[in-house]
């Protein structure tokens, strides 16, 4: 095996060549990437990026993948940070940064992919300077143009932001390598007491991407967006001394732990076993394996769904054949007027949904005023985690069990009024489904409750005031005029769980209910 190392004369020509066509400005706030040894004895973790991660002036501008390497072992991995300030996804590629890192790769290394903040700018600038000449086309698609370069001088075929990075992935798994997809970091920018989330539509693209080829995912935007709004716009402004994009060296290794938490989170992850005693120290982020989506266009109100496996399963990508009918629900709405932002959680129930610096708290922090939010539980109520039955305000004070701290518990009814109330605080329209039924039969019909979770929902939805679709009562219709043998095909396990078929349906099913509603809030938004 070659031994992985840049030749010190190559890289100084390279380095050459890359300022001769950059312009003087930019090579002063984003210095050239120092060469990095690598020892071929060991896996090397490598980071593709802009000036967000890329060395910077230290204390008032540095990336985050400069204090990265400290959260690192240097005796089991090399930690090479190949970021380079100026860089979109397209110059990374075609000043042929991206081939320096291929030429490095090798089986068992991991790439961390992080573009966008440069992705935005014009795809060939005109006279006078700065000429920069470094927009990718905006979107997931195969768009090409073509066009003569004014800055390198060479006739190019510039691509969509998504091709780019689906050819670091394909080319980081040709290679056996594993790559993981970020989003951006953040701007300091606030609007409404909370910090921008994302800089365009970038970051929802990089989560799509990485979603279609089935890699691992990591929202920066959304756990670094958590932080700071907690730290207040005054603190944050401390960390961004230059300007409203890059961080100082706080910043930096603020933005570095975040990162090392999500990889420690993900399932399975890439980052076990090779971590420094300051990287052990940082605790895993607990949700980042779910893949659960953010808003694609912040200025658009969006539909956020909370509830559990029946409406997202999983990682939301089909695994064991299994969907829920939030996944389809969104090719009924108009995506240039509204977001559909499916944050279902399998396993959980309407209060372990809510428990303190859970899923809840995390949906609440995305939601708007103009927003809906449709709430569906019920499966998983049951049983010693579940909540009291019924709608009333008894209460019970549970002892600690096993792996359960000791509880104070509430009925079916009052957390759902808890979750209306929240969205309504927010200047947000709370809609309350029942639970889809079961595949269950009795005398050739699905079978019904009587008394459950169905109408316990319907009975608090009544007295809120608050839309009702009752998708128990719909679904298990539909499932009666089809029959047995038809409904077989719409699920994946025994009774619970749809197929992809089954989903879609659900979803038919959900929107015939939503326009049966007197008062539809969402009936702007629909196709």
């Amino acid at each position: 095996m070659r031994p992985f190392v840049t030749p010190l004369f190559i890289f100084a020509a390279l380095t050459a060549t890359l300022c001769a066509q950059t312009p003087a400005s930019d090579l002063a706030t984003n210095p050239p990437a120092r060469a990095t040894t690598l020892d071929p004895a060991l896996p090397t973790l490598f980071v593709a990026g802009d000036s967000t991660a890329a060395r910077g002036r230290g204390e008032t501008q540095e990336g985050w993948a400069v204090p990265f390497a400290n959260y690192f072992d240097p005796t089991t991995i090399n930690v090479a940070n190949r970021a380079r300030g100026g860089r979109s996804s397209r110059t990374f590629v075609t000043e042929g940064l991206w081939d320096q890192i291929l030429a490095d790769l090798k089986a068992g290394d991991i790439v961390l992919i992080q573009f966008g903040h440069n992705d935005g700018g014009a795809l060939n600038d005109e006279p006078p300077p700065p000429l920069r000449a470094r927009g990718s086309i905006p979107g997931l698609g195969e768009e090409t143009r073509e066009i003569d370069n004014v800055l390198t001088k060479k006739h190019e075929v510039v691509h969509t932001f998504g091709w780019y990075l689906r050819k670091m992935i394909a080319d980081t798994k040709a290679k056996g390598a594993t790559p993981v997809v970020l989003s951006l970091t953040l701007r300091n920018v606030w609007a409404d007491g909370k910090i921008e989330r994302g800089s365009g539509r970038y970051g929802q693209w990089s989560y799509e991407i990485a979603k279609t080829a089935g890699v691992a995912f990591f929202d920066l935007t959304g756990a670094m967006a958590d932080k700071l709004n907690a730290l207040g716009a005054e603190k944050t402004a401390a960390l961004y001394p230059q300007d409203h994009t890059h961080f100082n060296a706080a910043g930096a290794d603020l933005h570095a732990a975040a990162v090392v938490s999500g990889l420690k989170g993900l399932r399975p992850s890439p980052i076990t076993k090779i971590l420094s005693a300051k990287g052990e120290a940082v605790v895993a982020d607990r949700f980042v394996w779910l893949r659960l989506p953010t808003p694609a266009n912040w200025k658009l109100p969006s539909l956020f769904l909370a509830g559990d496996s029946t409406v997202r399963n999983g990682r939301g990508d089909g695994s064991n054949g299994q969907w829920g009918w939030g996944d389809y629900i969104g090719k009924y709405f108009d995506p240039g007027k509204i977001n559909v932002v499916n944050r279902a959680v399998g396993g959980t129930g309407v209060r372990s949904f809510r428990a303190p610096g859970g899923h809840w708290e995390n949906l609440l922090a995305l939601v708007k005023p103009g927003d809906t939010v449709m709430i569906q539980f019920g499966h998983n109520d049951n049983g010693a985690r579940g909540p009291l039955k019924g709608v009333g305000e008894e209460v019970e004070e549970r002892p600690a069990a096993k792996d359960q701290p000791a509880s104070t518990v509430r009925t079916f009814g009052w957390y759902l009024r808890q979750y209306i109330a929240d969205v309504r605080a927010r200047g947000a329209t709370p809609i309350i489904c029942s639970l889809v039924p079961r595949k269950i039969w009795k005398d050739g019909k699905i079978s019904r409750s009587a008394d459950g979770h169905a109408v316990w929902a319907a009975q608090v939805a009544a007295a809120e005031k608050t839309a009702f679709v009752d998708l128990h009562e719909l679904i298990a219709t539909r499932y009666d005029a089809l029959g047995e043998e038809k409904v077989n095909a719409f699920f994946a396990d025994e009774h619970t769980h749809t197929s992809a078929a089954g989903a879609e349906l659900s979803a038919e099913i959900v929107i015939s209910g939503l326009r049966s509603l007197p008062a539809n809030p969402l009936a702007p938004f629909l196709k």
